[in-house]
């Protein structure tokens, strides 16, 4: 049963008699708020409830482990939530076995990333009768303007739309950021009901380095509005090149080692998660976008590039700028072409 994330927020009663969960999507955040409402609610109805959690590989690697966990009696009660984390469809067919004993002193909540439709775990979750499926879309300006106020009410703080705006945009559409960054706005404020917009710009450490991490995923993505975006907002500015033109070789090479990885595997899932170092929830989308978008020739042409374009913005200081960005547009041209 599919159900959108603001009606289990509204009506989450009507959903605890389910003890199957599929939370999917790139909003992390969103995903722990509906685990979070979750546990509490079913904590309150049954007070040693035991939590349990853990990671897909883990499951793959000790099956035996989560049969028991599952069938054998709780140490603390006769509850208990089973947490799982970065779900794929290896797990269905052990995800399968459980629901046809349907254990009713076990709730199973599965956090993914984003799943096609052909997803055999997003399948078996839409369809089942009693099974619970949530898609977690990354939040917009709204989502993300609602959190401010309703956290910052709280302490009778006051911010002006200026002051919102830049806390929204250096969320990155992420709730969890945003939460970061609140977090330190009340740490700020103490007995203070209104703050200035260049406190905020100090407290959230706005100096715009955080743009280039989406620049250059713009570029390998070959997201026209993002990209159009970012570079008028970083061309205006002050960039440091060498920084920015190292963390795109970084991520090219991220690149050329999982796409090299994967001819081996032949799953981008599994490598994707045992990249090293570990590639969060928010990005591996993106990661994923970025991988049907460039071939292992196209991504060593672009770090053979990236050393020549770094030589040329420290022997040609007066037109490195042109030569940095006519770079990045070149990349972000070839993203965009792609198919």
């Amino acid at each position: 049963m599919i159900i959108k994330s603001f009606e289990i927020k509204k009506k989450l009663e009507n959903f605890l008699n389910f003890n199957f969960y599929l939370l999917y999507g790139e909003n992390s955040g969103l995903k722990k708020d509906i685990r979070d409402l979750i546990k509490t609610s079913l904590k309150k109805e049954a007070d040693n409830t035991e939590i349990l959690s853990f990671y897909e590989i883990e499951l793959l690697n000790d099956e035996e482990n989560f049969y028991n966990y599952i069938y054998s009696g709780s140490l603390f009660g006769n509850k208990k939530i089973i947490i799982i984390y970065e779900a794929t469809d290896k797990i269905i067919k052990k995800i399968s076995d459980v629901y046809e004993k349907y254990p009713e002193n076990v709730t199973i909540i599965i956090f993914s990333g984003a799943l096609e439709k052909k997803s055999k775990l997003r399948n078996f979750f839409e369809k089942g009768k009693n099974t619970i499926c949530i898609p977690c879309y990354l939040d917009n300006e709204r989502d993300l303007e609602t959190i401010i106020q309703s956290e910052l009410k709280n302490k009778n703080i006051v911010l002006s739309r200026e002051s919102i705006n830049l806390l929204i945009e250096k969320s990155n559409s992420d709730r969890d950021n945003l939460r970061r960054e609140i977090e330190k706005i009340k740490s700020y404020a103490l007995n203070k009901n209104k703050i200035e917009t260049d406190e905020i710009k100090s407290l959230i450490n706005f100096s715009g380095e955080y743009k280039s991490d989406v620049l250059i995923n713009a570029c390998l993505c070959g997201n026209l509005s993002q990209y159009k975006k970012t570079i008028l907002e970083l061309y205006s500015g002050t960039v440091s090149q060498i920084l920015l033109l190292r963390n795109l070789s970084y991520k090219v090479h991220r690149l050329l080692k999982i796409k090299t990885q994967t001819m081996k595997s032949n799953n981008i899932d599994e490598t994707i998660n045992a990249t090293r170092p570990i590639i969060f929830w928010q990005e591996k989308p993106l990661v994923k976008k970025q991988l049907s978008k460039w071939n292992i020739n196209e991504l060593k042409k672009i770090i053979f590039k990236i050393n020549e374009v770094e030589l040329l913005c420290k022997t040609k200081p007066q037109v490195s700028k042109v030569i940095f960005f006519n770079f990045f547009l070149e990349v972000f041209i070839k993203a965009n072409n792609s198919s």
